[in-house]
């Protein structure tokens, strides 16, 4: 069922000085960071800009998984199942005509397509089952590469034989009804996974020339359901028209779409996203200018100036994933677990979120499943799971030493002659976090070796490479997929997902208990036995101490004053573009 996926968890604050939220006063109008909002009544008009320095990584829903993707993907296809912006939990029919049916004691999974939606140009027909069946189904072409399709959908039957051709377990009985038959009681699972864009439709008539090159070609010609598209020329061909590579993207309205058939209200006429500029300069423009949406982290001077001084221009996103240090748990000296406890209990976790703005950018975490997650509280809620080396998050230096001692070293700190290597992300503050866990090892007695990195290096080459036997990661993270919090715990922890290449599972993490408990966590059915199930395994981790929870996330988010920005709180709050609007 499984196979090497990894969203990362964006950088938070990019670059800029220490700065102190916690203790900010009033902002200059008095008021409070903007909040949660579902976008009734918006303006209608207008066009919203994005500014951003990055660059998609795809436009191809059977590809994309990055966070501004899965945001313009939003707006332009459209999945069997969304969330509505202010509840990141509960289902929404969006494709489908009404809830999933699960029958056949979890094993079928049945899907009503609705009727009147119609593919953009140039392919201008009706949707139906055929080409949600054909859209997942090429999740499993190597061409297309997808890297959640294993995962989520490997219990189809006939799944684990697919390779981009049909699949025995996703039939079309009509137009309209798509059925998902599994080999284990995985379809409530299976329902929720179609809230990502693998299960938008793709007509299979127009995308199979571009599936049958290496790699596919979809996305620079990928047709609209939703209610925006990509302009085109005439063979459909986006690349020049909706999106320049570096430069800019465009969405303008689908002449197709037919809001009788979508819950989104698509206020603005156009979205432009404008690509490479500096975050601090765009942050600036941001909050000074008008029409303007910051796609990037905002910068901690940013921050600070927002939410003093304009605080209805700031929303910090709840529920926007979890920070941790990975510790290697297969090699010297981190296969000791008293040795990692002590690691644990010295490191002072108020310090590092101190360095990234304070307590309004996030809380102390003591576990692994976050505010927001099924199980959270379950596996002890915000008073964290009762580890004593996690109770002080200011670090506990007698209790460290205690640890130590317990791993054998007499004087309470490693006389070892290892050196410690440790893999961190460049750029502040996240250079100033991993300084933060490199010196408490020092304090400890370890010798180290601290290389800062930026992330695809730190993943591509260390912290995901088992072989690059790396000891140490401490800028690593997590965000869900979607609401269950299997999608949190199972890869990133799960012994069955280390990979030579692309690993998940940073600290190597195989302890067969747990991996037992995640299998029987994974058929268990009902949303309060799997919010037992997954507690109690988070528990389990935890007491591991293979990583090292430091930070809950709340995700700062920047527009400028004239935007109404509705945040969709599934995708670390960012402006939903097809609920946004002009004032």
């Amino acid at each position: 069922m499984r196979r090497p996926v990894k969203r990362a968890l964006p950088l938070l604050l990019s670059a800029g000085a220490t700065l102190l939220l916690g203790a900010c006063g009033s902002s200059g109008n008095g008021g409070t960071a903007a909040t949660a909002d579902n976008g009734a009544g918006g303006h209608r008009g207008g066009t919203l800009t994005v500014l951003t320095s990055q660059d998609v990584a795809s436009l191809d829903p059977g590809v994309t998984y990055a966070s501004l993707d899965l945001n313009l993907l939003a707006a332009t296809v459209r999945t069997l199942y969304s969330y509505s912006p202010t509840n990141p939990t509960d289902l929404v029919p969006d494709l489908a005509a009404g809830p999933p049916r699960v029958s056949d004691g979890g094993k079928t999974l049945t899907v009503t397509i609705r009727r009147g939606v119609k593919f953009g140009p140039p392919v201008n027909r009706e949707v139906t089952s055929r080409d949600v069946k054909y859209a997942i189904e090429r999740g499993f072409n190597p061409h297309v590469a997808n890297p959640y399709a294993s995962t989520y959908y490997g219990d189809l039957v006939g799944a684990d034989r697919a390779s981009g051709g049909a699949i025995a377990g996703l039939q079309t009985p009509d137009d309209h009804t798509l059925v998902f038959k599994l080999k284990r009681p995985t379809a409530s699972l299976v329902a929720q996974a179609t809230v990502l864009p693998l299960s938008a439709p793709v007509p299979a008539e127009y995308a199979k020339p571009f599936d049958a090159k290496a790699p596919s070609q979809y996305g620079n010609h990928v047709v609209a359901t939703g209610p925006y598209m990509l302009p085109a020329d005439s063979s459909g061909k986006v690349l020049g028209d909706g999106y320049v590579p570096g430069r800019s993207i465009r969405l303008v309205r689908n002449p197709n779409w037919r809001a009788a058939t979508d819950h989104r209200p698509a206020y603005v006429d156009a979205v432009d996203v404008k690509i490479g500029g500096s975050p601090t300069v765009s942050g600036r423009q941001t909050l000074a200018g008008r029409g303007l949406v910051l796609a990037d982290a905002p910068t901690p001077p940013l921050v600070k100036k927002a939410y003093q001084q304009a605080r209805d221009q700031i929303y910090f996103s709840p529920g926007a994933g979890s920070r941790y240090v990975a510790l290697n748990t297969t090699i010297p000296p981190f296969d000791d677990a008293n040795v990692r406890k002590a690691v644990a209990a010295a490191l002072d976790r108020e310090q590092m979120r101190r360095i990234r703005g304070g307590q309004v950018i996030g809380d102390i975490a003591s576990h692994f499943l976050y505010p927001g997650v099924l199980g959270f509280d379950e596996a002890g809620g915000e008073q964290g799971t009762g580890v004593d080396f996690l109770a002080h998050p200011e670090g506990d230096s007698a209790l460290a030493a205690r640890y130590m001692r317990a791993a054998g070293y007499a004087s309470g700190k490693y006389t070892g002659g290892a050196t410690v290597q440790v893999v961190g992300l460049a750029g502040t503050p996240d250079s100033n976090d991993a300084q933060i866990f490199d010196q408490t090892l020092k304090d400890l007695g370890f010798k180290t070796s601290l290389k800062l990195v930026d992330s695809t290096v730190m993943y591509g080459r260390f912290c995901a490479v088992p072989r690059a036997r790396v000891q140490a990661c401490p800028n690593v993270g997590w965000i869900r997929d979607f609401a269950d919090p299997q999608t949190v715990l199972d890869i990133a922890f799960n012994g069955n997902d280390i990979f030579p290449e692309n690993n998940p599972n940073w600290p190597q993490l195989n302890d067969p208990a747990i991996n037992r408990a995640m299998a029987r966590a994974e058929l268990t059915v009902g949303s309060a036995a799997r919010a037992r199930a997954w507690g109690d395994i988070d528990r389990r981790i935890t007491a591991t101490a293979a990583a090292i929870p430091w930070l809950w996330d709340r995700q700062p988010n920047v527009f400028s004053a004239d935007v109404r920005c509705v945040p969709e709180l599934w995708n670390q709050g960012h402006c939903d573009f097809a609920y946004s609007s002009l004032k």
